[in-house]
């Protein structure tokens, strides 16, 4: 059987650790609405939504010089912006992890893979839930500019707004 080759989801040679403002989406597995549902356009987050809520927030706790900017949770995913506020980011004394030395899989990816893996603990434990899956890996953009850090806050804050207008042209382009 020939083995499929996957697109490579970060931007090569460019170093994750480093200073920066990062735009990261992470979704749940096969897009199952785990965190609650969106009502008159806002999101209404469930025992699930709360978790994954409250383990965002503890983010910057657990990392030296990470701070986390504007995010919501929706019903299939999170929107987040992660701030690394200089090079020698790493993990705090109560973090057992360490950085890795690959460009590609630098700070970021460790903070949303610790993310995801205490949330999905949390899950498990608290609920009771050993079905709770997240989708692999996660998709990310380096915000370069006041403009686009602007457009990206908006965007965050938006989302529930705008989650009919997805749901309306997924229905479209199933027909």
């Amino acid at each position: 059987m020939k083995k499929v080759e996957r697109k490579p989801n970060r931007l090569k040679g460019y170093n994750y650790s480093q200073a920066g403002l990062y735009f990261v989406t992470i979704c749940t597995a096969d897009s199952i609405e785990y965190f609650g549902k969106v009502e008159n356009h806002q999101m209404i987050l469930n025992q699930y939504g709360n978790i994954a809520h409250e383990y965002w927030l503890l983010i910057p706790e657990h990392y030296g010089l990470v701070q986390i900017d504007d995010f919501v949770v929706m019903p299939n995913h999170i929107h987040g912006i992660i701030i690394i506020e200089g090079l020698e980011a790493v993990p705090n004394e109560t973090e057992q992890c360490s950085v890795a030395t690959d460009k590609n899989y630098g700070l970021l990816s460790k903070i949303v893979k610790s993310y995801k893996d205490v949330v999905s603990k949390a899950i498990r434990r608290r609920l009771n839930d050993q079905e709770f899956a997240w989708q692999r890996s996660f998709c990310d953009h380096i915000i370069r500019n006041e403009t686009a850090l602007s457009n990206i806050r908006d965007y965050i804050r938006n989302n529930p707004l705008k989650r009919h207008l997805d749901r309306e042209r997924a229905n479209e382009l199933s027909r």
